[in-house]
């Protein structure tokens, strides 16, 4: 069955005449009746009673509409991802600041691959402002970062991490509805300092109580935090994506203030503007983590 048939049949129909399809098409009026002729040889009857002027379709016609449109959307999309797949670099290059190469890229990688196949992909982790670079550059492709904004970027929010206070099993905090905020003046705190500005709201926050909670470890690396925490050595406010894990085997336990609430870090997926739109996009569409806060 030629499938320039059945587009001629399914343009007739969409745009009501055989003159504007013709148009359409960029054929004689003429062609685009041999092609709906052919079409009903092929079929074995009339898709069309013509009455003066107008046409309308027969019960046979009315039939075979749904097939003949779904038969031309899969060649149309066959089409497309044929093109798609010879355009598409044989090279994908992220960016991503350490976090995020943590404990996101390992659930963004996967997805990424099902859908493209044949592209490679290449991961560099660094600060925020060294990936802004680098797709200024145009040395990364795609970057994720803290929340920025630049005339030559394309950014959206791609992930909300709201940050609690994470208390190890068996801290008195954990089922007493009578702690409050003031009571972190009494604990060995663990703070890892990310110099965001949500970080910035905590500290603000530290210098409005009476008694400010005592800062015995300065930390840079998550991981390290987490796990001095686990390690009983104090408690930390951290973002919940980076404890959801241990939060779910009960290693560790989010307390919530009303201070503290709304407090979280945005990671934004960037990319040079007229650059690498179809994975921006893609990672946008397919590769969303919903920002779901662990629950004890």
């Amino acid at each position: 069955m030629n499938i320039e048939n059945i587009e001629a049949f399914v343009y007739v129909i969409h745009y009501g005449s055989f003159n504007k399809a013709a148009e359409i098409l960029f054929l004689s009026q003429p062609s685009v009746t041999a092609r709906i002729q052919s079409l009903e040889r092929e079929l074995d009857c009339r898709l069309f009673d013509r009455i003066g002027k107008q046409i309308h379709l027969t019960e046979e016609g009315k039939k075979f509409l749904p097939y003949g449109q779904q038969l031309l959307q899969t060649f149309q999309k066959g089409k497309i991802q044929l093109k798609q797949k010879r355009t598409l670099p044989n090279e994908l290059r992220i960016g991503s600041t350490v976090s995020v190469s943590n404990y996101m890229i390992p659930e963004i990688i996967p997805k990424m691959k099902l859908k493209y196949p044949d592209v490679n992909f290449k991961l560099t982790t660094a600060v925020t402002d060294d990936i802004l670079n680098r797709v200024l550059n145009r040395e990364l492709d795609v970057g994720f970062v803290r929340h920025i904004s630049h005339p030559n970027i394309l950014s959206a929010k791609f992930y909300e991490d709201p940050i609690r206070l994470y208390v190890h099993e068996g801290h008195p905090f954990i089922n007493n509805d009578k702690r409050s905020i003031e009571d972190i003046g009494d604990q060995h705190l663990v703070f890892f300092e990310c110099g965001s500005l949500d970080w910035m709201r905590i500290h603000r926050i530290f210098a409005s109580l009476k008694r400010p909670p005592n800062i015995e470890f300065l930390i840079d690396n998550l991981e390290t935090a987490k796990k001095l925490v686990m390690q009983r050595v104090g408690i930390a406010f951290l973002p919940s994506l980076c404890v959801s894990q241990e939060v779910r085997e009960k290693k560790l336990f989010p307390i919530d203030f009303p201070e503290t609430s709304g407090i979280s870090l945005q990671t934004n997926v960037i990319s040079l503007h007229g650059g690498s739109t179809l994975f921006f996009n893609s990672i946008l569409e397919n590769c969303k983590i919903l920002s779901q806060p662990a629950k004890a």
